[in-house]
C-alpha cells in the first residue's frame, strides 16, 4: 500500500538520472549471462532509497559505475554538469579506478577499502547498497552454480572474494556507518564462506 506526499523526494533530476544511467549501460551484462548490467543499478538505487537515502544519494546509486565502467573521466565531468558536484563526488569516491587497463585486481579493491576511511558520509551509503546487491547475486549464483561460479571471475580464488568482502565490513564498521545494510552484508558473506568452506550446495525451491 502506498500514500500521498506532497514533497516527494525524489525530482526529475532523479528521472533524468535513470535514463542517462540505461544508455550509459545500454550494452552492459552482468558477468555470466544475458541480465543487463542496468537491473544492478536499480538494485542499488532501491536499497539506498529504502535506508531514507537523500535524492543526491539515490542518482549517484544509478550512476556509480558510469565513470568506471562507461567512459572515465569524461563521463565525471558530465555528471558533474548534469547532476551537481555532490552527485559527481560520490560517484568518484565509488569508483574503484577510471583508468584503461585497469590496475590488478588486487591493488584496486586495497585502494578502494582504504579510500573508504576517507570518503563523505553520505558515499557509505551507495558504496554498502553496491556491495550488498552483488554479494546478494554471488550467493543467489553461487546456489546455482556451485564453485564453477568462479570461473566466471577475473580472481578465481573464493578466498579472494571472502576476503574482500569482510575488509569492506571492518571499513564500514569504523566508519561507524549505521544502516541494516551492515549487518545484512555481514550475514550474506557469512552464508557465502559458510557455503564455501563447508562445501554444500542448499537448494533453492
Amino acid at each position: 500500500m502506498s500514500e500521498q506526499t506532497s514533497t516527494p523526494k525524489l525530482t526529475g533530476q532523479f528521472s533524468k538520472a535513470l535514463v542517462y544511467a540505461e544508455l550509459k549501460h545500454h550494452n552492459q551484462v552482468r558477468k555470466g549471462g544475458d541480465i543487463p548490467y542496468f537491473g544492478h543499478l536499480l538494485s542499488v538505487a532501491g536499497l539506498v532509497i529504502n535506508d531514507g537515502g537523500s535524492e543526491e544519494q539515490a542518482i549517484a546509486a544509478l550512476l556509480h559505475d558510469c565513470v568506471e565502467d562507461a567512459g572515465g573521466p569524461p563521463t565525471l565531468d558530465e555528471i558533474r554538469k548534469n547532476f551537481g558536484a555532490d552527485v559527481a563526488r560520490i560517484v568518484d569516491e565509488c569508483s574503484d579506478a577510471d583508468e584503461v587497463p585497469k590496475p590488478p585486481w588486487r591493488d584496486r579493491k586495497t585502494a578502494y577499502i582504504q579510500r573508504l576511511n576517507q570518503v563523505g558520509e553520505d558515499t557509505l551509503l551507495v558504496s554498502v547498497a553496491d556491495k550488498l546487491d552483488n554479494a546478494r547475486s554471488m550467493l543467489r549464483d553461487y546456489h546455482e552454480h556451485g564453485p564453477q561460479l568462479w570461473q566466471r571471475f577475473t580472481r578465481k580464488n573464493p578466498q579472494d572474494h571472502l576476503w574482500h568482502y569482510g575488509a569492506l565490513l571492518a571499513a564500514y564498521r569504523n566508519r561507524g556507518l549505521n544502516s541494516w545494510m551492515v549487518g545484512e552484508l555481514d550475514r550474506v558473506v557469512d552464508e557465502l564462506r559458510r557455503q564455501v568452506e563447508g562445501g554444500d550446495r542448499v537448494v533453492l525451491v
